[in-house]
């Protein structure tokens, strides 16, 4: 449990990435720079979260958590102290435009923060998932990402409490306080290996009924699938851990091969569920590299995340823009602490959520997979269908007040998402290479917030007037803008409502593609049934 209270301690300091709409805005006035640049420098912190997971799933795999951890430390100093650096610089005196090299190192700024956040959360993940059975699997990880949800939340009130409308005090309490739990997990984030008992134990389970179904399988010959490693895309018979050391996941291929496959005995209740005792081959079914991208599986769950998690990403990155441009379109008087405060809650709202999603699915993910033998499957198109809607309520808010609304719906849909995918891969692929498949499947959000959030900005800064064409007079019939913002939307929703009917599609999208993965599991649950009945007869 320490080492779970630690992972949980370091996934908290992990998520500050999602906190860019507290300070990007301000960063964006200070620094002159367009929404398409901003979203630029967000993505590339995307860029560092989820685009170097497939090599840090690797190394943590071979290596443990430590050497991501070290990074994390340095890479979050380092690349918050930088952003903090610029911003409180400002533009040097007698410019008016950032320079590139000044753009290029803040987008450098921005990948290092992603980099540490994707070290500590994998680490965290890693030491979790391999500390706890499949029956707790999904809770116990969608605990340690609820903390990478809160994440931003945390830091955000810690900011604007402690330091109201002081932007560079925000960016020093982010530099500090993501970096040294880091430190802590370096000497305490660990893989726990599971006791004999509790591989006997969940062998039995399997056997009761764990095994009821594999995702998108064709020519299924099934058996009783191991603890550590659910059916593979082919329909492969799994090594059985309990027949092994009891560090499973860090035996080499060889002596799982060589490992005992159990067979389901006739006379088994499980011939009254989904599961067949058959003949099958002594292979090694873990799934990774070229198999992984050979696997229809896998694009099909791909597309979707790409889908989702864009539309997300998109939406946190620029939730502060989106506040902004309400209350300039309601509000005769701009005020900045204001403004800043309605930020701050849009932030609140989507990390609060963002935790409670990642626990809530989790915990009924479980739930219906060990007491109702349900696929985790199938609750990826009311993820998906969360997504939908929460996109329609944000289309439909015309008011600053309101924007709450929309932001918990997104929060908790996001959270939803990255509480049920990670344990989907698992259940899917196998535990022994999970953190490098969960990698290559992290690459998915790089590609849609990279088209989404690119999208918005554009769209935005069509609808931005120059500072110059707005007058500044403080007066209840005229706007003011901040006082050191070169440009400002004034045109309310109208400023990214485009956006939002592109994100709407797009989950719309993901929401038939969770039908007919859901669709493709059910009928072979169904056909795998028929069998048995067959076969008892």
């Amino acid at each position: 449990m320490g080492s779970l209270f630690i992972s949980l301690l370091v996934a908290l300091a992990s998520g500050t990435n999602y906190a860019f709409s507290a300070y990007g805005p301000q960063l964006a006035s200070r620094l002159h720079l367009t929404h398409t640049r901003l979203n630029v420098i967000s993505i590339s912190g995307t860029i560092g979260v989820y685009g170097t997971a497939p090599f840090m799933g690797k190394l943590v795999d071979a290596k443990g958590p430590r050497p991501l951890l070290a990074i994390a430390f340095f890479s979050l100093l380092i690349g918050y102290s930088g952003v903090r650096h610029f911003y409180a610089r400002g533009l040097p005196e007698g410019t008016t435009d950032l320079s590139n090299w000044v753009f290029g190192t803040l987008m450098v700024c921005g990948f290092l923060t992603g980099i540490g956040a994707n070290g500590g959360i994998m680490s965290a993940m890693n030491a979790t998932a391999k500390s706890f059975p499949d029956r707790a699997r999904a809770t116990t990880t969608g605990l340690v990402l609820s903390m990478f949800g809160l994440s931003a939340f945390i830091f955000s009130i810690i900011g604007h409490t402690l330091f109201p409308g002081d932007t560079a005090s925000l960016l020093l309490t982010l530099a500090i306080g993501t970096s040294l739990p880091m430190i802590v997990g370096f000497f305490f984030v660990r893989p726990i290996p599971l006791p004999s008992s509790d591989h006997d134990e969940h062998s039995h389970e399997r056997q009761e009924g764990q095994d009821s179904h594999t995702p998108l399988l064709a020519n299924q010959d099934v058996s009783e699938p191991s603890e550590d490693d659910a059916y593979a895309p082919g329909g492969k018979l799994q090594a059985d851990p309990s027949q092994n050391s009891v560090a499973s996941d860090y035996t080499s291929a060889g002596s799982l091969n060589s490992t005992p496959l159990r067979r389901v005995p006739s006379n088994s209740s499980l011939r009254e569920r989904t599961s067949i005792s058959t003949k099958a081959k002594p292979v090694d079914p873990r799934i990774r590299g070229m198999a992984l991208a050979m696997s229809v599986d896998f694009w099909l769950l791909f597309i979707t995340t790409v889908l989702l998690s864009g539309t997300a990403l998109m939406f946190i990155s620029n939730v502060g823009l989106i506040s902004q441009a309400l209350y300039a379109y309601a509000t005769p008087v701009y005020d900045e602490t204001q403004a800043l405060e309605w930020q701050a809650k849009q932030v609140s709202s989507i990390s609060i959520f963002n935790c409670m999603g990642r626990i809530i699915i989790g915990l009924i993910a479980d739930t219906s997979r060990h007491i109702y033998h349900t696929p985790r499957s199938y609750f990826i198109p009311l993820v998906s269908l969360l997504f939908v809607i929460s996109q329609m309520t944000a289309l439909s808010i015309t008011e600053v007040d309101g924007l709450w609304k929309a932001s918990s719906l997104l929060g908790l849909s996001y959270g939803c998402l990255f509480g049920l995918f990670p344990a989907v891969t698992i259940e899917w692929f196998g535990l022994h290479h999970f953190s490098e498949n969960w990698g290559f499947m992290s690459l998915a959000p790089v590609i849609g917030s990279n088209i989404l959030s690119i999208a918005f900005g554009r769209i935005f800064d069509a609808h931005t007037h120059p500072a110059p064409e707005v007058n500044f007079a403080s007066t209840m019939n005229t706007r003011s803008a901040p006082s050191d913002s070169h440009s400002l939307c004034l045109e309310g929703r109208a400023c990214y409502a485009d956006s939002l009917r592109l994100t709407i599609s797009a989950c719309s999208l993901a929401f038939v593609l969770g039908v007919y993965v859901a669709y493709r599991d059910w009928k072979k649950m169904k056909e795998v049934g028929v069998s048995v009945v067959e076969r008892a007869g």
